[in-house]
C-alpha cells in the first residue's frame, strides 16, 4: 500500500478499510452503480463502476417529468441548478432525454427538454 508524502493513505486505500464504503457521493449518477473488482495477474485488485444502464425512455414518460423550453445561453449545469439546486445534477436531465452528449440538451434554443421531477425518475440499472 502506498501513501502520500504526509503519510495519509490514498483515497482508494482508505475506502478499502471501510467495509461497504461506496466511492461515489449520494448525488453522483454512479452512487447506485455496482462496484466490480478486476484482479490483475500480479494479484492487485482494481475497483471500477459497472455499466450503468437506464430504463427505456418510454417507461419514464408517465407524468414523472416536466417540460422545459431551452433559451439561448442555457447549459446543462444551469438547468441542474435551476431544477435541483445543484449544477452537478445535470445528469438527471440528460438521463431523461435521448441524447448521447449532454451539450445536445441546450445547444438549440427552443428545444423541449424533459426534466425529471425530484424523487420520481427511476434509477438506472447497473447490471450488465
Amino acid at each position: 500500500m502506498s501513501s502520500n508524502i504526509d503519510g495519509i493513505e490514498p483515497y482508494e486505500s482508505a475506502l478499502d478499510a471501510i467495509p461497504g464504503a461506496h466511492p461515489y457521493p449520494r448525488t453522483s449518477r454512479y452512487h447506485d452503480a455496482e462496484i466490480g473488482v478486476h484482479r490483475l495477474p500480479d494479484g492487485t485488485e482494481v475497483r471500477y463502476a459497472k455499466r450503468r444502464l437506464l430504463p427505456p425512455i418510454e417507461e419514464t414518460a408517465d407524468g414523472d417529468t416536466q417540460t422545459h423550453t431551452v433559451s439561448t445561453g442555457e447549459r446543462p449545469d444551469l438547468l441542474g441548478q435551476r431544477y435541483f439546486g445543484d449544477p452537478s445534477q445535470w445528469w438527471q436531465i440528460a438521463d431523461a432525454n435521448p441524447v448521447l452528449d449532454p451539450r445536445e440538451l441546450t445547444e438549440e434554443p427552443g428545444r423541449q427538454v424533459d426534466i425529471p421531477l425530484a424523487g420520481h425518475f427511476p434509477r438506472g440499472d447497473s447490471r450488465g
